[in-house]
């Protein structure tokens, strides 16, 4: 059942519905997710035991993405709380930003980004678990997160669109940087997001997944001018 579910929610996403109708197959609950993390191989699973098969190219690119959403100067410039929701936040802008890039490129491509988003709730589940949250409550707390992350999907989507640049100054301020007492951190994630997109912009697939680092650092004082 789940293995169909995946292939739906692929097909949805590569016959031009995007990535929003994919969502549903991250809300079917429990199996569903477990299916997802067993398929995946997930960076975060080789700090608890021993890994009995070579990470694959999207593990690879996943760690890469994880560190990128842990630099110090997203918490300390950028405004993002330094908790596990701040974290949250910081690693669904990266995914988003990868994901957005991957759906721009002919096949493979779109399998990739895929296999990302698996790899990406594998390891949210992963620290909903060691996190304490009970088998019985954690599918509650997946379904939370996936509406959570598609929230921001489309939010940081319509600003990208947006004619405004403050648009995305604003989504990231009330998403991301929602602590900070002023509206600078998330211009200084505005101005870094802007400059990711034009980075992977000019990357194709091969590159995006073998290349490192992937992302810019964020630089301190940097604004966000538009496109």
């Amino acid at each position: 059942m789940a293995l169909r579910q995946r292939a739906k929610a692929r097909a949805a996403c590569q016959t031009g519905g995007g990535w929003r109708n994919a969502r549903g197959w991250l809300w079917q609950g429990k199996d569903v997710l477990r299916a997802a993390r067993r398929e995946s191989t997930s960076p975060m699973f080789g700090l608890f035991g021993k890994r009995e098969v070579k990470p694959s190219p999207v593990d690879a690119m996943f760690t890469r993405i994880v560190d990128a959403s842990r630099q110090p100067a997203l918490y300390l410039d950028g405004g993002i709380a330094d908790d596990f929701e701040g974290r949250f936040e910081s690693l669904t802008l990266h995914v988003f930003l990868v994901m957005r890039r991957l759906r721009e490129l002919p096949a493979p491509a779109g399998d990739v980004a895929q296999d990302l988003v698996d790899a990406c709730f594998a390891y949210l589940e992963l620290g909903v678990r060691n996190s304490g949250t009970s088998d019985i409550a954690v599918p509650k707390r997946m379904k939370k997160i996936g509406q959570m992350f598609y929230g921001r999907v489309q939010a940081y989507e319509a600003a990208l669109l947006a004619q405004d640049p403050a648009e995305l100054a604003e989504a990231l301020r009330r998403n991301a940087a929602p602590q900070a007492s002023s509206g600078e951190g998330a211009a200084h994630l505005a101005a870094y997001a802007r400059r990711i997109q034009t980075r992977l912009a000019q990357r194709d697939l091969e590159a995006i997944l073998a290349e490192a680092p992937l992302f810019p650092a964020l630089q301190p004082g940097e604004t966000d001018h538009g496109n």
